[in-house]
């Protein structure tokens, strides 16, 4: 075994030494003359070796060339990106600027008509007010000149009654004269009578024709009144409408149960009492067209008040409202530490140190303080298992328990924590989950 070994390191020594011969490599100094012998094999590991080095290197230099180009154009792309979703929210601002324009306008005009309203319920009570009066009037002038009309009878049947006692006491002893005389007195008292008679009933007549005048133009104004409020139920019914679809479309947006929010929202608005009073027991009146649909529209105005309070309650508002940019975005990201791929269950918002940090919705603080690599941290808890949290501040301005509202300034912008660089760190959870936030600002950009 040992001579066949030989052998093959012979042939294999022969074999490089044909490429390779033997080398001397001398070294002379000032009193002797050395010389290194360099044999094949150590040639050929010494070219391989280079070799090896060099492939190295220049592997390397590729790599970290093409890694440099790779970044570059990320970089770029990036900027592009982050240029146009800048561009974007700058539009969903202008959009929101708009739509709480419409909907200031809307209100006014819904806040003229209900005064438009109320005149007209007035002038219309009043109008029923006159209507009553002249049938009191037309009723009292009919009672008159019935009673006139029965004692002009029972005028005429005494006067007939006295003649026939007078005939029947004189009998024919009266002269002519006498007779004359009395009858020309009778005639005259009962001409007097018609005549006064005749009068007061013409006087009833024309007063009859005036009362029933005027009822007809209170008729006519009621009419008149009737289709004003017709047109001003229809103008606050097209405003309600216009007011509410918004509201309708940002809950919905959100991925929120109107329903169950509203629910929420009356449960903590609906405290009723007062003394107890006296029991008065009343008729169920039929209620008019115009109280049914003047019911529907409180209904609907309730309901719109109801989405106000729950507007104001879910986090729908942006944290900063000075000049800002969004630096990183929900979802899985890259580490700024080096840490590798991680989930971002927030998004970033950079600006200068101390920009006020704003609440986004009604709520309790339920933690302030020093919260490990989220640094300065705020907890707020809002209805309907939301909850809303604030990281990386420079100072803490309120406190656990702290009943907060949409719009309070709560704390400053910092770098606290695990951070690079001065920024808010916002989240919005739902029942403990993380949820992309921006799902609620984009959800309310046609109405705040």
């Amino acid at each position: 075994m040992s001579n066949v070994l030989k052998r093959l390191s012979y042939r294999l020594n022969a074999a490089i030494e044909r490429h390779l011969p033997e080398q001397r490599l001398f070294l002379k100094s000032d009193t002797a003359t050395r010389f290194i012998r360099l044999h094949p094999a150590t040639q050929a590991i010494g070219i391989a070796g280079t070799a090896l080095i060099l492939g190295w290197t220049i592997l390397a230099t590729a790599i970290l060339l093409m890694d440099s180009i790779g970044a570059g154009d990320a970089r770029q792309q990036s900027l592009r990106q982050q240029a146009i979703f800048e561009q974007r929210l700058t539009d969903l601002s202008n959009d929101r600027d708009l739509r709480a324009d419409e909907a200031a306008s809307a209100q006014d005009r819904f806040n003229l008509a209900l005064a438009e309203v109320s005149a007209m319920q007035e002038r219309l009570l009043e109008s029923e007010d006159r209507r009553k009066e002249l049938e009191t009037g037309i009723e009292v002038i009919q009672n008159t000149l019935r009673r006139t009309i029965k004692e002009r009878d029972e005028a005429r049947v005494q006067s007939a009654q006295l003649a026939a006692t007078l005939k029947q006491e004189t009998g024919s002893s009266l002269n002519a004269d006498a007779r004359a005389n009395d009858t020309v007195a009778t005639l005259t008292l009962l001409s007097d009578a018609l005549a006064g008679v005749a009068l007061e009933r013409d006087e009833m007549a024309t007063a009859a024709l005036v009362a029933r005048d005027a009822v007809a133009e209170s008729e006519a104004a009621q009419r008149a009144v009737a289709a004003r409020n017709d047109e001003i139920f229809t103008e606050l019914e097209e405003a309600v409408t216009v007011s509410m679809e918004p509201l309708d479309r940002m809950f919905r947006a959100a991925g929120l149960s109107t329903d169950d929010l509203l629910r929420a929202v009356k449960r903590g608005y609906s405290g009723t009492g007062g003394p107890l009073g006296a029991s008065l027991a009343t008729p169920d009146a039929e209620a008019s067209p115009e109280e049914i649909r003047a019911g529907a529209i409180l209904q609907s105005l309730d309901r719109m008040n109801l989405y106000r309070l729950a507007a104001e309650k879910t986090p729908f508002a942006v944290p900063v409202k000075a000049s800002f940019r969004f630096t990183s975005g929900f979802g899985f990201r890259r580490d700024p530490k080096g840490a590798g791929t991680r989930m971002h269950a927030g998004t970033d918002f950079a600006a200068s140190p101390g920009t006020p940090i704003h609440a986004t919705a009604d709520g309790v603080v339920t933690f302030a303080g020093w919260e490990g690599g989220y640094g300065r941290h705020i907890k707020i808890r809002h209805q309907l298992g939301l909850e809303t949290t604030y990281s990386h501040l420079s100072q803490i301005r309120v406190s656990v328990g702290q009943r907060v509202s949409r719009g309070d300034r709560i704390g400053d912008m910092g770098s606290s924590g695990r951070s690079t660089g001065t920024h808010l760190h916002y989240e919005v959870r739902s029942n403990g989950n993380a949820v992309n936030p921006m799902t609620f600002i984009r959800a309310a950009k046609d109405v705040f």
